[in-house]
């Protein structure tokens, strides 16, 4: 498949984001530039001077909402773009609403509450969609422990241990693995396999 092969198909797609922090700007950011046409980003939070160390957002867009920095900044990547950013703390009843019209879902939020609510309601009540979710990024260093897992409809990315305390913090290195794994997994449903991922070269 050529590259105008694959922005053909893309700019056709549309993925939701829930979430708009380290794994939701990140994998958003990583969307644009394929050249998926259409995003819904949904997140209810403002930018903090603490976000920058693994947020997609910049000093001069402290206090702004993220869902309004996000678009500007997705729109400065790719233009063509088509973007509904919406302020909201989402429930059950906002998933299906904002998302039901999305090709793949992206659950991308740091409190474990909204995770399992997110993935309740996606999988109980919209059982045709594929949701991707990052769990475990937590630290630094160990790149062999992050790994993609498939369940049925769920794509789970992450090492599904490493969760973030006080003790052990999100740190742009890991968290941005995550978020681009994320990101080519929507690829990877939105486009099919990528038919030489098998092929290795020794150098």
């Amino acid at each position: 498949m050529t590259s105008e092969e694959i922005m053909m198909i893309l700019k056709g797609k549309k993925a939701g984001i829930a979430g708009c922090g380290g794994l939701g700007s990140n994998c958003a950011v990583a969307l644009a530039r394929a050249g998926v046409g259409a995003l819904v980003i949904v997140d209810f939070d403002v930018i903090d001077e603490s976000n920058l160390n693994r947020q997609y957002y910049f000093r001069d867009q402290i206090g702004m909402l993220k869902v309004t920095a996000l678009k500007n900044n997705l729109e400065r990547i790719n233009p063509f773009i088509d973007i509904s950013a919406v302020e909201l703390r989402l429930s059950p009843p906002d998933i299906l609403k904002y998302f039901s019209g999305c090709d793949v879902i992206v659950e991308a939020f740091d409190d474990a509450g909204m995770k399992l609510m997110m993935i309740d309601t996606v999988l109980n009540q919209m059982p045709e969609k594929f949701l991707v979710t990052g769990v475990g990024m937590a630290g630094w260093g160990d790149n062999n422990s992050i790994r993609t897992r498939i369940s049925d409809k769920l794509v789970i990315c992450g090492d599904e241990t490493n969760e973030v305390s006080a003790d052990v913090p999100a740190i742009a290195p890991r968290v941005g693995v995550v978020a681009n794994m994320q990101a080519n997994a929507v690829l990877e449903i939105l486009l099919g396999k990528n038919p030489f991922q098998a092929i290795s070269t020794s150098f």
